[in-house]
């Protein structure tokens, strides 16, 4: 049986977002790709973003033991990021075999992870703005997790053709 609060996995959620904003945020400043460093920038802003809003909550929920409503919370959405980065520049920037595109594996499993953990607790939860809460976050995670999946196979495909690794 899991016996972890709501503030245990509010404390947990907030320090998986701070470890997300630093590996982004040194990612960004490591990087000698602009469009690279705009990519990184951008989701340890989002990171940020998401670390306010869970700061919030745990006030909040210390406060009044029940969570605020998301909907007037929410900010922008994967989708919105999505577009802003997938560019011809930004992939032709990144090299496929390089640190960036090892940022980018790294970076797909801190999503990853992000989305099991709020999933798991939404899915758990009693509280229906808790649920909504980490609906909303999984969601974001994932929209982040699909297009860095994105860029990383389309990176994969670049080598293998570069390479001649296409089977015809």
């Amino acid at each position: 049986m899991d016996t972890k609060t709501t503030t245990d996995i509010l404390k947990e959620a907030i320090l998986l977002e701070h470890r997300g904003r630093a590996f982004y945020s040194n990612v960004a400043a490591q990087t000698q790709s602009e469009a690279v460093k705009r990519i990184f920038t951008m989701i340890a802003d989002e990171e940020q973003e998401h670390i306010r809003f869970l700061s919030d909550q745990y006030k909040h929920y210390q406060k009044h033991q029940a969570f605020m409503d998301v909907e007037s919370q929410a900010g922008n959405g994967p989708d919105e990021v999505a577009a802003k980065v997938l560019s011809e520049e930004t992939k032709s920037q990144i090299s496929a075999a390089g640190f960036e595109a090892a940022a980018i594996s790294a970076a797909m499993d801190f999503e990853a992870k992000a989305v099991e953990l709020y999933a798991s607790r939404a899915e758990s939860a009693a509280d229906q703005n808790e649920k909504e809460l980490y609906r909303m976050l999984a969601e974001w995670e994932r929209g982040h997790h699909k297009w860095l999946m994105r860029i990383d196979k389309e990176l994969r495909e670049q080598v293998w053709y570069d390479n001649n690794f296409w089977p015809f």
